[in-house]
């Protein structure tokens, strides 16, 4: 689906939807304790569900209910499954580690980008601690053996889902573990929302060290916070000039991106960004820096490594909308100009579609964005609620 926006600032207010960060973190919970729990998650997307469908085929039943899921725990561990992760790198890098902690001989599916993506360091750290791992084919990967307690290391600069993963699986395994982070630590706020979700659950990982025990204990009814991630889109178009506000967001959260609140009341001068802690913002920052008076993003080698190349698809955006940008092997230079219209291929990545949208709002001739249906990644009601706020597009189907 290719959608084609007139220019128009946005009015009204938007409720952020669930934290698609959190919604991972809690089913997984739910998934391994001892009794059932509501998950009250009113929005959902492609890559919680594919969450979701992991944890059914280890063995939970996991039902959509009219305001979000009804998790009833896994009561045994299949000998062996089949995991889709689709697209979501998230579900991939938590549930590997979680089906070598059950002993579960796994096969796990992957789409798009996702096979590209890197799994190095934590391949080589699960085979060191008990399991053998291979690649079948180019979008598969196979996981056989059982991780065991122990002591863990990982390189914290490549990802923190990393990180994530082997907190889970270190709980879901008997006895005492610790996990020691090497090397500078990437996305810290995610960690201590692991931590946090855990400790829901009557776990406690701090400091990394873990008695891992079944089953975790369920709070019965817990709900998943708004999503600071994809509110950025409309915080942003507000920065802009348009009059919008947005409900349902925590600012208390352990979100990293919760960041974006302060960086936005910055951006009435030239800053520099470190992305180091806020990958997923620098798409929608970098508009808003063109369309104020540029920045510097500094750390920003983990975007090369997102559902397409970040580097290389944001400066092919703003390049699209006539503003110049260029960059180093670690920063990406956006400066300021007047957003014209143009194509922009999403390269189908949500944060794409969804950065060029806002960049619409202050355009001065049409937007077209090719492959607009990616947003269902993880805001699949995007199109609906920039409609709602006033924004005019046509949507044009291949």
């Amino acid at each position: 689906m290719d959608i084609t926006i007139t220019p128009q600032k946005l009015s009204g207010t938007a409720c952020a939807i669930p934290s698609k960060s959190q919604a991972h973190r809690l089913l997984i919970c739910s998934a391994f304790a001892d009794k059932p729990t509501d998950l009250i998650c009113p929005h959902t997307n492609q890559d919680i569900e594919a969450t979701a469908q992991c944890l059914r085929a280890l063995g939970a039943e996991i039902h959509r209910t009219a305001n979000g899921y009804h998790i009833t725990p896994v009561s045994s561990i299949p000998v062996s499954a089949h995991l889709d992760c689709r697209e979501s790198g998230s579900t991939l890098r938590f549930m590997l580690p979680i089906a070598g902690a059950l002993g579960v001989n796994a096969t796990f599916q992957m789409a798009g980008r996702l096979a590209a993506r890197p799994l190095s360091p934590l391949w080589e750290e699960m085979e060191r601690m008990g399991c053998t791992l291979s690649r079948p084919t180019s979008d598969t990967i196979s996981c056989v053996g059982k991780l065991k307690a122990g002591n863990y290391s990982i390189d914290g600069g490549i990802s923190s889902q990393f990180i994530t993963g082997l907190l889970f699986a270190m709980a879901l395994i008997p006895g005492d573990s610790t996990l020691t982070v090497t090397g500078k630590m990437e996305s810290a706020p995610y960690i201590q929302m692991t931590r946090q979700a855990l400790s829901v659950f009557g776990v406690s990982a701090a400091d990394n060290r873990i008695s891992g025990s079944l089953p975790f204990r369920s709070p019965g009814k817990i709900s998943v916070e708004g999503d600071w991630s994809n509110a950025a889109f409309f915080l942003a178009a507000s920065a802009m000039g348009s009059n919008l506000t947005v409900n349902g967001l925590c600012s208390d959260s352990e979100q990293g991106d919760r960041a974006v609140a302060e960086i936005l009341k910055s951006m009435s001068e030239h800053i520099t960004v470190s992305a180091a802690d806020i990958p997923d913002l620098v798409p929608i920052l970098s508009v808003v820096a063109a369309s104020k008076h540029g920045a510097v993003f500094t750390n920003i080698q983990r975007l090369r490594l997102k559902e397409s190349d970040r580097v290389a698809s944001v400066i092919a955006m703003l390049k699209a909308l006539d503003i110049r940008s260029e960059a180093t092997e670690d920063t990406l230079t956006v400066y300021p100009g007047q957003i014209q219209g143009g194509v922009v291929n999403s390269v189908n990545d949500h944060r794409i579609a969804m950065s060029a949208a806002i960049a619409a709002t202050v355009a001065n001739g049409p937007v077209t964005i090719l492959g607009a249906q990616c947003v269902a990644k993880s805001y699949p009601s995007f199109w609906e609620e920039y409609g709602k706020l006033g924004g005019k597009y046509e949507q044009y189907l291949r």
